[in-house]
């Protein structure tokens, strides 16, 4: 390799790059700590408007309906005026959601403040992803993980702390304390986000869907990587209760062994992407992971059942950030409107599997539906190498 093409690719580190970087990531913690913040009030909510399990599941339902409306919405608009202004835009109105949940006192109030925090997370969602692209863009290196990194701690955080919170202080102290903290890490981060330039040629794509088939395919390999995520978020204590035997205290250790080592290995992911590059990465996180999903599909007990989802967090961790950022660095294509599909199509596998899944284990068992997810990561690692998008933000 000659010398200056050897410069083309060297990542650029200076004081501004790395302040832009921290702003990016507070975005992505902020964003996850809202999030998780929203689990620990779901039972005095679903208490407050008297909803029966079944009328909560519509009410949760809605906030994924919000979330697939905006997001596609906030693409377009990031193709107007730039991926800044629109994470700006759409953390200030997402601030004050969980606030509006918790004043909700009827159900129809309480279905639009759902709605209305779905659809603004996932604005923000979008809009915080192009701006962690257009930051790799100008970084010449790989942030996106270490940005999904943040969110999940984000969700451990809120999540950790809601139910502290709302015991020693009640579920009104708790919204205001969230909200207040939210609001400082938005204000830390608000001077330093990235601005990135509008793409006013493709504005007049709007909302209308791309026409090129890569970002369906794009959006394919990240609604395949996040349907198991969603499958051990939401079966993976059931199946360790029910079907193996564990107590309620080890059945909660599915998802967090797999929480932990997917937040673990997200902060190291990037520092794995520019060494190895995109496509290699995520052929080797698409391997890790269907290993560790066969592994807990055929324990014989919790613990290894346990092992399994840890290595299957392993995997997945570094391949939705891939996705996002091959989203983001499509040809031809603005960052936001590709981003808006990949988003929308991934989301929609964490949407749709809970009910597919109790549907289908219902008749073959959860164990059989562990071992027959690893098939959605090798359709993933077939079409790996549509990852090589994602190196145009380091420079490979």
């Amino acid at each position: 390799m000659s010398g200056s093409a050897m410069n083309t690719t060297l990542p650029v580190r200076t004081p501004y790059m790395t302040r832009t970087r921290l702003a990016i990531s507070l975005l992505f913690l902020m964003n996850g700590f809202m999030m998780g913040s929203w689990a620990p009030m779901i039972p005095e909510f679903a208490h407050r408007l008297s909803l029966s399990e079944s009328q909560l599941g519509l009410v949760i339902l809605m906030f994924g309906v919000g979330s697939l409306l905006m997001m596609p919405v906030a693409g377009a608009k990031i193709a107007r005026y730039g991926s800044r202004k629109v994470s700006l835009t759409a953390a200030v109105a997402f601030l004050p959601t969980l606030l509006l949940i918790t004043l909700t006192n009827n159900v129809w109030s309480g279905v639009a403040a759902v709605v209305l925090f779905g659809g603004l997370t996932g604005a923000m969602d979008v809009a915080m992803n192009a701006n962690a692209v257009a930051t790799e863009r100008s970084m010449r290196r790989s942030i996106m993980s270490s940005c999904h990194a943040f969110w999940s701690l984000g969700g451990l955080l809120g999540a950790g702390l809601g139910g502290l919170l709302i015991k020693q202080i009640g579920v009104y102290g708790h919204a205001i304390t969230l909200t207040v903290v939210a609001a400082i890490l938005l204000t830390i981060a608000w001077p330093r986000v990235l601005a990135d330039p509008p793409h006013p040629e493709q504005h007049h794509e709007k909302l209308r869907l791309p026409m090129t088939p890569l970002p369906w395919i794009i959006g394919i390999m990240a609604l395949f990587s996040m349907v198991p995520e969603g499958a051990i978020l939401d079966w993976g204590a059931l199946y360790l209760r029910n079907e193996l035997g564990a107590s309620v205290t080890a059945s909660g250790f599915a998802f967090a062994a797999f929480s932990m080592t997917m937040a673990i290995m997200r902060f190291a992911g990037d520092l794995v992407r520019d060494r190895f590059g995109a496509v290699n990465t995520l052929r080797v996180c698409s391997v890790i992971s269907i290993i560790g999903l066969l592994i807990a599909g055929v324990a014989t007990n919790p613990v290894i059942a346990i092992t399994g989802f840890a290595i299957a967090g392993i995997g997945i961790s570094n391949m939705v950030p891939i996705a996002f950022s091959a989203a983001g660095n499509m040809p031809g294509l603005a960052p936001g409107i590709g981003l808006s599909v990949v988003t929308t199509m991934g989301y929609s596998g964490i949407l749709v599997a809970p009910s597919a899944i109790g549907f289908i284990a219902e008749h073959i068992g959860l164990g059989t539906v562990f071992i027959g997810l690893p098939v959605l990561h090798v359709i993933v690692l077939l079409l790996s190498r549509l990852a090589r998008h994602a190196d145009g933000a380091s420079g490979h």
